[in-house]
C-alpha cells in the first residue's frame, strides 16, 4: 500500500540572478512501512525533497500525495494540521529547547495538536500527556533521563530526545534529515538501530536524507538524486 507518491514534482528557488532548479520532474512511490534513504551529493536536492514531504516548503509544479491526500488540494491551515498530525521530523541540529527538560521537549509536539487529535491518542488531561511522553522516552531508552535538560545530555542522547518528540504523536511517516551528521560512529549506529527498530515494531515509514554510508547500509531502498533529478 502506497503512503507517499510524487507526480512530476519540481521545485525552483528564485534568486536575484537566476532560477535554481532544486528538483526536476520527480515521480516516485513510497510504500507504507518502508525504510529508505534519499541520497546524493551536496546540492542534489535530497533535503529539498524531504522538506516537501514534510510540508515545510511549497511545490513549484507537480504534486505530492500523502495517505491519499494531495498537497495541491490543501490550504495553509490544512497543511499545518497534516504536518502536525501525520509527519514526524528529526534534524541534524536536534532543535531542542534549552530551558525545557527532556520530557517537556517531547511534550511540545503534543501541545501543537488539536483536542480531536489528542483524543485520538487517548490524551484527555495533563497526566495522559505525561504518560505518553514517558512512553516515547522509553521507546528511545531515555525514560530515566526525563528531567534532564539538553545541556546535561550527550549529542546522541539529544538526538534520541528529538526522535521521541517526533514519534510521540504516532505519525504516519518519520523524516530524518542527516540525523547522524553531528554524531560519532558509535552514537550514529545507536540512532540508526533505534530507527530501524521503530520501523519494524511500529510499522513506521522512515525516510532519511543522507549521503552517510552508515545510513545507507541500514536502509532497504535508496532513492538517488543528482542535480535535482532521479538517477
Amino acid at each position: 500500500m502506497s503512503l507517499i507518491k510524487t507526480y512530476n514534482l519540481s521545485k525552483v528557488y528564485k534568486t536575484q540572478s537566476e532560477d535554481v532548479h532544486a528538483l526536476i520532474d520527480i515521480s516516485i512511490e513510497i510504500k507504507k512501512g518502508e525504510l529508505l534513504a534519499i541520497s546524493g551529493p551536496s546540492g542534489s536536492g535530497k533535503t529539498t525533497l524531504l522538506n516537501l514531504f514534510g510540508l515545510l516548503d511549497n511545490i513549484t509544479s507537480g504534486d505530492i500525495e500523502l495517505d491519499n491526500v494531495k498537497y495541491s488540494t490543501l490550504g495553509k491551515k490544512d497543511k499545518t494540521e497534516i504536518r502536525r498530525n501525520m509527519v514526524g521530523m528529526i534534524f541534524q541540529s536536534y532543535n531542542l529547547i534549552p530551558v525545557l527538560s527532556a520530557s517537556e521537549n517531547v511534550e511540545m509536539a503534543l501541545n501543537c495538536l488539536s483536542k480531536e487529535q489528542l483524543a485520538a491518542l487517548n490524551v484527555n488531561n495533563k497526566q495522559d500527556k505525561k504518560e505518553l511522553c514517558y512512553k516515547a522516552l522509553k521507546d528511545v531508552g531515555l525514560e530515566n533521563l526525563e528531567n534532564r535538560r539538553p545541556n546535561e545530555l550527550s549529542g546522541g542522547q539529544q538526538q534520541r530526545i528529538s526522535i521521541a518528540r517526533a514519534i510521540v504523536k504516532n505519525p504516519k511517516v518519520l523524516l530524518a534529515d542527516e540525523p547522524t551528521a553531528n554524531l560519532d560512529k558509535t552514537n550514529s549506529l545507536h540512532i540508526l538501530e533505534l530507527i530501524s527498530n521503530l520501523n519494524e515494531t511500529k510499522d513506521l515509514t522512515c525516510i532519511y536524507s543522507s549521503h552517510d554510508k552508515l545510513v545507507l547500509d541500514h536502509v532497504k531502498r535508496i532513492i538517488r538524486l543528482e542535480d535535482g533529478r532521479l538517477c
